[in-house]
Parts: C-alpha cells; structure tokens; sequence
C-alpha cells in the first residue's frame, strides 16, 4: 500500500516555479542561495482586553480558526498606569505558522481572503524592513471565511508578517510577488 504525501499546492509552486525565476533573475549558482518564506507571523493586539479577559479568548478563538493553529495569548511587558495596565495581564494573541500551515495560510489569504476586502486594489509594497521582511495589516477579521459574521460582536484588525530568508527588499519582493501577493504598484523593473 503506497501512501502519497501531501503537499500544499503554493509549496508545489515554489519548488517548480518561484525558485527558477528567483534564480534567473538574481543570477544565482545554486538553489539554496534562493530565498524562501521561513514563517508567517501573526499578531493581535485586543483593544479593551483591560477591563474584559472574554474579548482575549474571543481573538483567540478566532485566530485559531483562521489558521488552522492553537493562538496563544500575549501578556504586557510592563505597567501603565494611564491604561489601566499591569505588568502580565493578557493584551492580545499571536499565532506563528511553518511549513505545510504556512503555504495553506497563505494560499487561502491570497486566493480568498484578500479579494474580499472592499475596494481592493492590492496591497502596499512599501512595508519591507530592509532585512527581507513584510508586514501586512488587516483592519478586519470577517475577510477570512473561517470567521462566522453573525457571532462576530467586535471588527478588529491583526498584523501579518512574512518572515523571509531573503538579504534584500527586493529579493523578498519578488519572492512574495512569485508566490502571488497582489501587489498594488508592480515595479517598473520587473
């Protein structure tokens, strides 16, 4: 009895596609100098988290459906006291997605998640850091089809970074482009 492994179909892609045209592109010797997604990172800070815990397991709760993936609460680092705030009190949940997770995550953001944004005209390509990585906001949750509309009480955004091994913003550019981030503006050189 053969088992067939199952592979995402964005990891497929990379393997076949993005890394030849990385590497004719940046003039590559081997493979394994082409730049590839280590993780996606995602982030929820809970506005109001201060005076009601339930709106913490409630983002939880939602970032678990949307990857696929048991969120984590994040505690604050220290007190404020014009927040009300002490020091490891739950202020928001995070989630951080590898491997297989990782291109399903992406391929369902890409391919169902972002189209539902109202006036979508892409998203900006001007949120590298300079070391090869992206972060993208969302200022909703209910783009995601994971998320039931009708038991959603709050509409919160979250941060989604792509962790990448690229040196470059360029590198890492082209890279999320290959995979099929939507950019706004492509850039005139490529």
């Amino acid at each position: 009895m053969s088992t067939v492994k199952y592979t995402p179909r964005l990891a497929e892609k990379y393997k076949k596609e993005v890394v030849p045209a990385l590497m004719k592109k940046f003039g590559y010797s081997t493979i394994m100098q082409a730049p590839k997604l280590e993780k996606i990172c995602i982030n929820r800070g809970v506005n109001g988290a201060v005076t009601d815990k339930k709106l913490v397991e409630v983002a939880v709760d939602e970032l678990s459906n949307i990857t696929g993936q048991k969120a984590v609460t994040t505690q604050s680092k220290k007190d404020i006291s014009n927040f009300k705030l002490r020091k490891n009190m739950p202020i928001g949940a995070r989630v951080t997605l590898r491997g297989e997770r990782m291109f399903e995550f992406l391929d369902r953001l890409v391919s169902t998640a972002l189209p539902r944004v109202r006036d979508f005209k892409g998203i900006n390509e001007k949120s590298f850091d300079g070391r090869g990585n992206y972060t993208l906001g969302i200022t909703e949750q209910i783009i995601f089809p994971e998320i039931d509309i009708d038991k959603v009480n709050k509409i919160t955004g979250m941060d989604i970074t792509f962790v990448t091994t690229a040196n470059t913003n360029e590198e890492a550019y082209e890279l999320l482009k290959e995979l099929g981030m939507p950019f706004r503006n492509m850039r005139k050189d490529s």
